[in-house]
């Protein structure tokens, strides 16, 4: 176990809110109204997973090409969320709040890495209670590319003055992962939609199955 670590940068969606429960029911939903099967809008939603606007855009473009163009396809998706969000507000994923909490008082600074838009991400924290625990928050539309590429690490790592080396990332999806061992910080994953395969199982640095997890080994 990485004792030096100094921070911890957490993924915002799937780790600390449980917005990709909405994002994927948003997706089925849109998707049968363009006539597009409810397996094939949850396999093309996985590979989205963790991604921004703009990567998220050009992956709709390769799969929904002769269906709908990734514009509508978004702008249904976004009006949907919105409805539900409204609706049904955003779940905590469990244990956030009390690991978040735990992690400051314990010494440990606190950063945000996610490939959510700046205002989306502000307005979710906020609105969870969440956004006062972070010292620095690096959002998708901050970076030019978006998760599994390094990028958002990297920035998120200069926010805070500190090496990749001293910083742990806490993330959810394959795209995360591979962005946060790519630049370089200690891995921790805490699953939600996806498991890890074997390949995946070598970039992660600690596997907990919820929150509570991480908050009992630091």
């Amino acid at each position: 176990m990485n004792r030096d670590i100094k921070a911890f940068i957490f993924d915002m969606d799937g780790v600390l809110l449980d917005t990709e429960t909405i994002c994927e029911r948003t997706w089925i939903i849109a998707g049968k109204e363009f006539g597009i099967p409810e397996e094939e809008s949850t396999v093309i939603f996985k590979k989205c997973i963790g991604t921004n606007k703009v990567d998220t855009s050009n992956i709709l473009k390769e799969n929904l090409a002769s269906t709908v163009s990734a514009e509508e396809f978004m702008k249904r998706t976004s009006e949907l969320f919105s409805q539900i969000e409204t609706s049904e507000g955003i779940k905590l994923m469990p244990f956030a709040r009390e690991t978040l909490a735990h992690l400051k008082q314990k010494g440990y600074r606190l950063a945000l890495a996610s490939s959510t838009r700046e205002p989306v991400v502000e307005r979710q924290l906020r609105n969870a209670g969440l956004f006062s625990f972070f010292e620095t928050v690096t959002t998708g539309d901050m970076v030019s590319h978006s998760k599994p590429d390094p990028e958002i690490y990297r920035v998120a790592c200069r926010s805070l003055s500190l090496l990749p080396e001293k910083c742990a990332a806490v993330e959810d999806s394959p795209n995360g992962i591979k962005s946060a061992k790519s630049a370089g910080l200690f891995t921790v994953m805490v699953p939600d939609r996806i498991q890890p395969d074997c390949e995946l199982s070598e970039k992660i640095d600690l596997l907990c199955k919820n929150l509570g997890r991480v908050r009992l080994i630091f």
